[in-house]
């Protein structure tokens, strides 16, 4: 069913996505960057693959397991109370830390018991994120509204990386730590000047449990949704080995200096931002299945080209190319579950959302990963992008069968 979701005060609702915005993407930039300078302070001590493996899991699998019940809490309280107490909660941890560290006590088992706890933190905030986005901003403003927000997003992305590395090599990890308390007590503050009403209950309420089935049921018993989580698992899966191996194709291909590995995070980086950008200027997409399609469609295309490139000059390109479809596949699936969910169950069905986008990617490298030391990283490449193209016709011919699309 598609629940038209009126934000609170329509005529003010510029103002309030401008002050969530900005309270988001400035905890987004601390968070980016304490992240990449506890990255590169791990490597730097240890130089140890254990080590860094360790780091991410702290950092990505709390959040996941987390999800199900944040998204309870994100429907049945105030989701903008709930990002502030995810964003202190995150904030207090690393103040923690960087006392403790001050006081002399400089271990890195520290950093991955703060990683853990900041990364339930993640996993609380980001369902009611997602889910506070139709409460404020009018139905056909969303996709331009996520366009901007995508294209914040590839620019902090840009920037994270080089502010982390100028803050740990001047301040070292103790300024990286405390510059993200800083910027989260801002964000706060920012945010604490937006006025949000809870939403409206639509049944009794339950034990959490209850809710959570209710989420689950609600969720795979829409066709819509069911299709859209099948779609997100398997491309995120099937984007892996571009996102993960490319590094390591370019340093077997083309050479393993500093330049060139920068200048392949940094296209694919540009090619996201403008993306982003078209998709804020665009403001809709009619067809947001079948555009979502093509991009996948796309995708594939151009990853399986990055298998066969021989010249890094052209390599760029095509992976400049390829970050262009990523913000519009991400805000055409973001805005169309945000059009056809009860407000009351978006919370629930984004933490759904966060748990196989969550999954998806580790479980690929879990496999990905010992393959690309078997079999050369422009033949997984060159396989995964023939099956993510023929995974985006498949979207669309599975979405006009089951009756989402006209015949």
């Amino acid at each position: 069913m598609n629940t038209k979701q009126l934000p609170d005060d329509s005529s003010s609702w510029k103002k309030k996505i401008v002050l969530f915005l900005l309270s988001q993407n400035v905890s987004l930039f601390g968070s980016s960057v304490v992240g990449f300078a506890i990255i590169w302070h791990i490597t730097l001590q240890t130089s140890s693959g254990k080590w860094l493996m360790l780091f991410t899991v702290c950092a990505l699998l709390p959040q996941v397991l987390i999800s199900l019940w944040a998204g309870v809490w994100a429907d049945r309280y105030n989701r903008k109370h709930l990002i502030m107490l995810a964003d202190g909660f995150i904030a207090l941890a690393t103040l923690g830390l960087a006392v403790v560290f001050l006081l002399g006590y400089e271990r890195l088992e520290l950093l991955l018991v703060v990683s853990f706890v900041r990364s339930i933190g993640a996993g609380i905030q980001i369902p009611a994120v997602s889910a506070l986005f139709p409460q404020i901003v009018p139905t056909d403003q969303l996709t331009r509204v996520q366009g901007i927000n995508q294209t914040l997003y590839s620019v902090l992305m840009l920037l994270s990386p080089a502010v982390g590395g100028v803050v740990l090599g001047t301040m070292g990890i103790i300024g990286a730590l405390f510059l993200d308390v800083i910027t989260a007590s801002i964000a706060i503050m920012v945010l604490s000047l937006l006025h949000v009403e809870r939403v409206a209950r639509t049944t009794e309420a339950t034990s959490v449990m209850s809710e959570l089935q209710a989420g689950i049921a609600y969720t795979f018993n829409n066709k819509l949704l069911k299709l859209v989580l099948i779609c997100f698992g398997v491309s995120f899966f099937l984007i892996t080995p571009a996102a993960a191996l490319t590094p390591l194709l370019v340093e077997r291909t083309f050479g393993g200096d500093v330049w060139r590995l920068t200048a392949n995070e940094m296209v694919w980086t540009i090619g996201t931002m403008i993306g982003g950008i078209y998709v804020s200027l665009r403001g809709e997409f009619k067809d947001k299945i079948l555009t979502a399609a093509i991009c996948l469609v796309a995708f594939g295309i151009t990853f399986a080209l990055l298998g066969i490139a021989s010249n890094f000059v052209v390599y760029l390109l095509i992976m400049g190319i390829a970050g262009l479809f990523m913000p519009v596949i991400s805000t055409t699936q973001t805005v169309l579950i945000q059009e056809n969910v009860e407000a009351a169950m978006m919370g629930r069905v984004f933490s759904l959302v966060q748990i196989v986008t969550g999954t998806a990617m580790p479980v690929a490298i879990l496999f990905f990963g010992p393959l690309a030391d078997i079999v050369s990283i422009a033949s997984l490449l060159l396989v995964t992008g023939i099956l993510l193209a023929v995974a985006g016709v498949g979207y669309q011919l599975t979405a006009r069968r089951i009756g989402l699309m006209p015949q």
